[in-house]
């Protein structure tokens, strides 16, 4: 597993399952398991900014995006290559 994928399941184990073990691999969708809802999706969005260094755009807040760990892995990846190819 990757640092970021570390650093992702340790806020989500403190943010949303208040510090419970986490019982999901790095694939099982959040909204499937109801583990994050809108409100979450925003604290989830401003952990993302503050820590990663990335904005994420309105337009970028699907599921496709933010749904699971591996999927936010791969989306911040994407937004710092981006970022510094320029």
């Amino acid at each position: 597993m990757s640092d970021m994928a570390d650093s992702l399941r340790a806020f989500i184990q403190e943010t949303f399952l208040f510090g419970r073990e986490p019982d999901f691999s790095d694939d099982d969708s959040f909204l499937d398991m109801g583990l994050i809802d809108s409100t979450g999706v925003l604290e989830l969005v401003g952990y993302l900014e503050d820590t990663h260094g990335v904005k994420v755009e309105d337009e970028e807040l699907v599921p496709e995006n933010l749904d699971s760990i591996n999927q936010i892995v791969r989306f911040i990846e994407s937004k710092q290559s981006a970022a510094a190819a320029t």
